[in-house]
């Protein structure tokens, strides 16, 4: 895992918390569970590739 990948999730979670806290004290709620919803599936995106590594690491080394 590269330390490149852990301050992207960082960067994603500043920037969808920022976006939140000004959304809820604007007044709008529901927009702001939107950005938390789009931020947690934007990480999601950045994992997936390590997910996928991760499955073959236990894959090859369970012979499965």
């Amino acid at each position: 895992m590269d330390i490149s990948l852990l301050l992207k999730i960082a960067g994603v979670g500043i920037l969808v918390s920022i976006l939140c806290q000004v959304l809820k004290s604007s007044g709008k709620d529901e927009q702001a569970s939107y950005v938390t919803l789009g931020g947690i599936i934007a990480v999601l995106l950045l994992l997936v590739g390590e997910i996928a590594k991760l499955i073959q690491t236990v894959r090859s080394t369970f012979g499965i």
